[in-house]
């Protein structure tokens, strides 16, 4: 058991987990084939010496005054005041004695509980590093490989050292996928289950996706000139997200979009044609509900329970704006809702909203070519 060290760094290496993780692992290992080897109650240290890449197990007991202060279910990792004298003077109640355990004493039986420690706390760490590892990618997009599809749809996804599994419910409505599909998703969360033991639940239908497939189409977004106050989507079909900028010299809107739409259609071809509304954002909730319910023009909006969880907005709307606030099988609606948080209500009132200006106050002069006005400026 010479040259601990170097074991613990192969198993390191072998493992692809830190070697601060293969030590800790190992003393817990050697604690627990200790405590297999007298009591559970006993108490353990382990030491690990740098310059001879040895160890050292010791186990320590603490110095009561008389046997009543020893709890009856920990009775090995206690001793009297009066029995601790033996082993030297000057000792006082509350002192830890050590004393040193030595393994190879208990020949094979020992080798045997090691080994079996060691590779089981050993995985334990494999399995921590790996869930703090994806843990700290809960919200990003990732990409991996399809590797199967079962039959209740669920489709499972190889990333790295895990199985990413995306249930139906978190598929966009319409596109399937097929195995060797290269697939990005948002990581909903990391979980540890009986059947399939760690895995990875991944969505495309999350409104998080979207953001986050915005932050990488859009330049603005990620170096933060553009911020993305939220998003709604109906997946598959619809979506609508809102963006604001303090900068004076950015366009919100047009950066998102892009030349020509390029950045907004590539968004829209990654969510299977997933129609997106670019809003931009309002601190007014009256500007940012109007602006919500487009392409639909509203009259006015009152908000009612502005200081209370249930928030509500009155529109008013005349009768040929209304089906558009309202959208296909209420879709627009739904999505402005969603997206500024009030529970937005339609109005309608008398009258016709006129989407162009009147032409009579648009009209152009009729250019001139009569020069004479100016000939006695030159006379």
């Amino acid at each position: 058991m010479e040259k601990i060290l170097d074991i613990i760094e192969a198993i390191a290496h072998e493992k692809n987990i830190s070697i601060d993780s293969a030590t800790e692992a190992f003393k817990n290992a050697a604690i627990m084939t200790a405590k297999r080897l007298t009591t559970k109650e006993s108490v353990f240290d382990v030491v690990i010496d740098q310059d001879t890449k040895t160890f050292e197990i010791f186990k320590t007991v603490t110095v009561v005054k008389d046997e009543k202060d020893i709890p009856q279910d920990e009775k090995d990792g206690y001793i009297t005041l009066e029995d601790a004298k033996e082993y030297g003077k000057g000792i006082e109640i509350g002192d830890q004695l050590r004393s040193e355990f030595i393994l190879e004493d208990y020949g094979r039986t020992a080798s045997a509980n090691l080994f079996k420690e060691l590779e089981y706390h050993i995985q334990r760490r494999i399995e921590q590093d790996l869930f703090e590892k994806y843990k700290s990618k809960v919200g990003t997009i990732i990409v991996g490989t399809v590797s199967r599809i079962d039959d209740e749809e669920n489709t499972y996804v190889e990333i790295g050292e895990l199985k990413g599994i995306m249930s139906m419910r978190n598929r966009i409505k319409g596109e399937s996928f097929k195995v060797g599909d290269t697939l990005k998703a948002l990581l909903r969360f990391v979980s540890i289950d009986p059947k399939y033991g760690m895995f990875l639940e991944l969505t495309r239908t999350s409104p998080k996706f979207l953001e986050k497939l915005m932050e990488r189409e859009v330049p603005e977004i990620q170096d933060g000139a553009v911020d993305i106050i939220s998003a709604a989507r109906i997946p598959g079909e619809r979506a609508k997200i809102s963006l604001k900028t303090d900068q004076m010299n950015v366009d919100p809107i047009g950066a998102a979009v892009g030349q020509k739409g390029v950045r907004i259609n590539a968004v829209s071809a990654e969510l299977n044609g997933e129609n997106i509304d670019c809003i931009e954002y309002s601190p007014i909730p009256e500007m940012y509900i109007t602006r919500a319910l487009s392409p639909a023009i509203v009259k006015s909006v009152k908000i009612e329970n502005r200081d209370t969880n249930d928030q509500k907005a009155i529109v008013d709307i005349t009768s040929d704006q209304k089906a558009k606030a309202i959208g296909k099988s209420g879709i627009n609606i739904r999505l402005a809702s969603m997206l500024t948080g009030y529970q937005i209500e339609l109005n309608e009132v008398e009258g016709i909203t006129d989407r162009e200006a009147s032409t009579t106050q648009m009209q152009e002069q009729e250019k001139t070519t009569d020069t004479s006005a100016l000939e006695s400026l030159f006379s």
